[in-house]
């Protein structure tokens, strides 16, 4: 397990005592108070998890989330929303508040991930791989290509010489997944986290130019956080090996 180095811990978080504490993810002291994160879909599951988690260890806070993709978030910061904290999806999504200084604090990267090919179960459409994403009678959900699953999906479809034909695009990639779910298409792409969450409902299929567009997830705290105290040690935590063990549990790369 990669580990985050203990200053850059204790750099972010500014609350924490020592490296140690800061490394195990435990309380920081005299942070109480509502917390607001603004966080990729992809993030949902895993940061629900982080979130009682980090409640736990700061009596007192209580952390409220909202999941939309990457793009939307951004453009919801810089029109002014209220948050403590962003965790994008993508770097160039982060690059669209730190350019308008609404997050001056460096982001760090806590997370990767990558793509899979999601069929509902039992692969009715029989898809193999990503060339089925050509074929005129299959039903296909893509993420729109402003949001970070598109952009990825974009990329995988460039080095496999292959032009998606989707039926569909959807601007976060849990609306991706409904849609396998439910069985309203074929086949979709997704990170293959939301896979891992969906359990049986869905099938995943790994394909080898996944790797050709593995997604940085970098996080930090709002400049005009209204909890800046708990949104610094919020993303201490999230930086921390308890952080991480539940981040890898869910499938997620070390940064």
């Amino acid at each position: 397990m990669t580990r985050t180095p203990c200053g850059v811990v204790v750099a972010a978080a500014l609350l924490l005592a020592g490296c140690g504490s800061g490394a195990q993810g435990s309380s920081a002291p005299g942070v109480t108070g509502d917390l607001t994160v603004f966080a990729a879909a992809s993030l949902t599951e895993t940061f629900t998890r982080l979130g009682a988690d980090f409640e736990t260890a700061n009596p007192g806070t209580k952390v409220r989330f909202n999941f939309a993709g990457s793009s939307a978030l951004a453009q919801q910061l810089n029109q002014g929303a209220p948050a403590d904290v962003f965790a994008s999806a993508a770097p160039a999504n982060m690059k669209q508040v730190t350019d308008t200084k609404a997050v001056t604090d460096t982001p760090a990267t806590f997370a990767k991930n990558e793509l899979a090919i999601a069929v509902p179960k039992g692969n009715p459409g029989k898809i193999t791989g990503l060339a089925d994403f050509a074929v005129a009678d299959r039903k296909i959900a893509l993420c729109a290509e402003q949001v970070p699953c598109g952009a990825a999906a974009k990329k995988v479809f460039e080095a496999a010489k292959v032009t998606p034909r989707p039926d569909t695009l959807e601007q976060d990639v849990k609306a991706v997944l409904t849609k396998v779910s439910l069985g309203e298409v074929d086949g979709a792409l997704v990170y293959r986290t939301d896979v891992k969450a969906a359990g049986d409902r869905v099938e995943g299929i790994d394909f080898a130019e996944a790797g050709q567009a593995v997604n940085d997830y970098p996080i930090a705290a709002v400049a005009k956080a209204p909890n800046a105290a708990a949104a610094k040690a919020f993303v201490a935590f999230v930086l921390s090996d308890q952080a991480r063990s539940v981040l890898t549990a869910a499938g997620f790369g070390s940064p």
